[in-house]
């Protein structure tokens, strides 16, 4: 396929370029229908809403409120100095398009929306639509003209969803500013603008098709507001780091003086298979949300999973057509020169990355105390982690909503932004219940509204913030006590009560939620790697770099740590969904650079069976990708702090500090210092085990080479060092391959085992053509399986030979379709098995 997309560059090109125009004209033109849906079946606010729902039916349109408040020498808000500069503001609101209703506290049912001193007042503004559909040139016009009534000592401000809408910067702002950070971060690591730009040009493509379906299957399912935003801050990341991997890939090829097709195949052959595995690793622990049961989540799945496929797609077909295009000026001009003058570079790594390999090898010790040190002292924040919700409080103390949320508060009291409903059915008589909660610990007011529906609802208005534990407390006061003692059927709704049950929800179903992503993601490694103690190795560090990353999210948003700084408005409970998703990504994350990391490592051992040489080799060439990788993606998921959005905001500070701690300190740090402690036991894998695993190749053992040389992971090819293949099959001549027979390629396959039935790896296996020619060589890797490639049918010469064992030589020939070809080896040379 990487041939194919690199030989046929301008359609593989004119297809990306029309899917993205395409799914963007649909989805312009259908337009979003997003929806947040927090259905939580079996909750007691749950029942509340649906009773409320039915006895008073919700209005179509949003509602938001102008809040005021007089001060100074001015008079209460009843003055006729006050009134006279509001009503007529209201009047003119009430009178804008789109508008459906202004309900004012300047009548005497109104009179509740009066504060006791007087001094504050609100109306509540009713929109014909819902707030994500009013149009912001509608909301500009209704602040304007409220805040037009202003003067010294009468202060006018507005709350709600609508309002905030307009204080959102332009959309694209954080994305825009993540790209910008990013290729700065490429450029100075390719020395190129073209390398620059291919990284960048491939996340644009998956993640601009990504947002328009997105947008089209909205329309079919629920998707909250925020999948949007969290599906381009996890596709950007995906897309730059797969396309980094093989373009760097890609260029290493050409400077050891592989032509650029050929590079490219092997880019994508190497580094491209590594790619697709680790997106689906980033898909299966994006699914793990699913366990959750909570709708919510499900249409966050389907926006992060559709970006993150489509940006692996676009990594896989597009780059190797954009490779094309571009050829050998996927070097720098520099690189160029230097390739032509000097000659292609050494297959070994050298520079720093190898410098910090040798070190970690001779100080595993220190370094892995040192490295769990830190990750300790970072998670230990994450012991006060407080799950909840955050509203218009949170945000910047310059916003007007965060002002008319103090301005209610400071007139209404702290618990007047989250009132909680106490909804009785069935028509009971509810005097007794509504004294009982006036005399309840931290109740500010109740009252009852008139019954409807044979339902009625108390209107309880805290002492406490919406966000206060005291106000959790009263909930469930209110439940196990004060209702129950009453002696009616009651259920405890409103915004506040339901994001406290969404909270405990999530804390319950946490444990399951991450015993799936852990349980699917170390079956993987075991297939791909097949060790048992890979996978654990990788299962530990995740849940290390959880625990530290959600530490470093608790300082930063609940304790308040930096926000000034950064900011990014009040401090206050982490969202109670945030959890799921950061884990999800996160745990994605990390798969993806310890599927980067230990492929290499396992690549290295089964062509050696050296445990410190592997880690050592496969730490010194992939380090420093990985911090490149993990470089842009804090940059990406940083720029998040600028989308006007806590949540985004929140998941952009906590994954920027995971892939931080991730690449920097686990991958580069502990997990090769472990690794090199617990040495042959790394790639241990029982065997029983071993004969009922699939096979799955994250990169291929051998890539095809040239005569009498075995190709190295990076695509560089040199005589093989690892068998004593040249010493005991002098006879066999080196030479270009020449067909036998007639008909299609096909191959050979099997297993080589020992005597005592014991699989052999680091073994030559060599196909010799009749006349004495090398056709094909591989080498043998740790469950001891081999395949070769035959150019046709016809008569062959298989050499086996290792170290230590008498080597030989066999008469095989293949007919029309693949050979299974078992041999063991003893000191006296190798026999048919099978």
């Amino acid at each position: 396929m990487a041939r194919w997309c690199y030989r046929h560059r301008l359609v593989v090109l004119v297809l990306w370029v029309g899917a993205l125009f395409g799914l963007g004209a649909a989805g312009t033109s259908a337009g979003t229908d997003y929806s947040n849906v927090f259905s939580l079946p079996d909750t007691d606010s749950k029942q509340a809403y649906d009773l409320m729902t039915k006895a008073f039916p919700r209005s179509s349109g949003d509602t938001d409120t102008v809040v005021w408040r007089s001060s100074g020498d001015v008079g209460p808000v009843t003055d006729t100095a006050v009134r006279s500069r509001i009503e007529p503001v209201l009047k003119e609101i009430a009178g804008m398009r789109g508008v459906g209703e202004v309900v004012g506290p300047y009548y005497a049912k109104n009179a509740a929306q009066i504060s006791r001193d007087g001094r504050t007042a609100f109306a509540q503004i009713t929109f014909t639509d819902q707030a994500n559909e009013v149009p912001k040139d509608l909301v500009r016009k209704v602040v304007d003209s409220a805040q037009g009534a202003e003067r010294d000592g009468l202060q006018v401000e507005l709350g709600g969803q609508a309002i905030t809408r307009i204080q959102e910067p332009p959309t694209g702002v954080s994305e825009v500013v993540g790209i910008a950070a990013a290729a700065v971060v490429l450029f100075l690591a390719f020395g190129s603008l073209f390398a620059m730009l291919l990284p960048i040009v491939v996340a644009i493509m998956g993640v601009g098709s990504g947002m328009m379906a997105t947008m089209l299957f909205s329309h079919v399912t629920n998707v909250p507001e925020v999948a949007p935003l969290l599906a381009s801050l996890i596709g950007l990341g995906v897309g730059i780091d797969c396309a980094l991997f093989i373009v760097t890939r890609h260029r290493r090829g050409i400077q050891r003086g592989l032509e650029p097709e050929e590079a490219a195949v092997r880019a994508l052959n190497t580094s491209g298979r590594a790619v697709l595995f680790a997106g689906g690793t980033v898909c299966i622990a994006l699914a793990g949300m699913l366990v959750m049961n909570l709708r919510f989540l499900d249409g966050v799945v389907i926006a992060t999973s559709l970006t993150v496929v489509l940006s692996v797609l676009a990594a896989v077909t597009l780059l190797p057509a954009l490779l094309g295009l571009l050829g050998p000026r996927v070097l720098s001009r520099k690189q160029r020169r230097r390739l032509a003058g000097a000659g292609p570079d050494p297959a070994e790594a050298s520079g720093p990355a190898a410098r910090w390999s040798a070190y970690v090898q001779e100080r595993p010790r220190s370094i892995a105390a040192m490295a769990l040190v830190v990750m300790a002292v970072l998670a230990l924040p994450v012991l006060s982690l407080r799950l909840g919700a955050t509203d218009q409080g949170n945000n910047q103390e310059s916003t007007t909503t965060r002002q008319a949320y103090d301005l209610l508060a400071e007139g209404f009291g702290p618990g007047f932004n989250g009132p909680l409903q106490v909804v009785v059915p069935g028509g009971a008589d509810t005097t007794e219940l509504v004294r009982t909660i006036r005399a309840t610990d931290d109740v500010a007011q109740a009252a009852a509204a008139p019954p409807a529906g044979g339902i009625t609802v108390i209107q309880v208005v805290p002492r406490t913030s919406p966000q206060s534990v005291g106000t959790d407390r009263l909930i469930d006061r209110l439940r196990d006590d004060v209702i129950p003692e009453a002696g009616v059927e009651a259920h405890v709704g409103g915004v506040t009560a339901v994001f406290k049950d969404f909270a405990s929800v999530t804390g319950d179903r946490l444990p399951y939620f991450v015993g799936a992503i852990i349980g699917l993601g170390f079956l993987l490694l075991l297939i791909a790697f097949r060790s048992l103690v890979v996978p654990l190795t990788a299962a530990l560090m995740n849940l290390i770099a959880a625990a530290a990353s959600f530490g470093v999210l608790v300082a930063v948003f609940q304790w308040g740590w930096g926000t000034e700084f950064l900011g990014i408005g009040k401090e206050g409970p982490i969202t109670a969904f945030l959890p799921v998703i950061m884990l999800s990504l996160l745990f994605g994350l990390s798969m993806d650079y310890q599927v980067f990391l230990v492929s290499r490592m396992h690549e290295e051992w089964v062509h050696t069976g050296d445990n410190a040489r592997a880690v050592r080799v496969g730490l010194a060439e992939t380090s420093r990708v990985i911090n490149c990788a993990a470089l842009i993606m804090i940059c990406v998921f940083s720029a998040f702090v600028l989308s006007g959005d806590m949540e985004g905001a929140m998941a952009g500070i906590g994954l920027a500090a995971a892939v931080a701690l991730d690449a920097f300190i686990l991958r580069t740090a502990l997990v090769p210092a472990a690794m090199h402690l617990l040495g042959r036991s790394n790639w241990w894998l029982p065997g029983w085990l071993e004969g009922r695993l699939p096979h799955l190749a994250v990169e291929p053992a051998e890539s095809p080479a040239g005569p009498n040389e075995s190709t190295g992971p990076d695509g560089s090819t040199g005589p093989d060092k690892n068998t004593g293949f040249d010493k005991n099959t002098e006879h066999i001549k080196a030479a270009e391959p020449e067909t036998s027979g007639t008909g299609g390629a096909t191959v050979i396959h099997g297993f080589l085992r020992t005597a005592d039935g014991d699989p052999l790896a680091g073994a030559s296996v060599t196909l010799v053509s009749r006349g004495g020619r090398q056709l094909d060589r591989v080498t043998s890797i740790a469950d001891g399986s081999y395949i070769v490639s035959v150019p046709a049918p016809g008569a062959y010469i298989l050499a086996v030979t290792a170290r230590g064992l008498a080597s030989r030589a066999h008469h095989v020939t293949v007919g029309g379709g693949p050979l299974v070809y078992d041999v063991e080896l003893t000191d006296d040379g190798a026999g048919l098995v099978k």
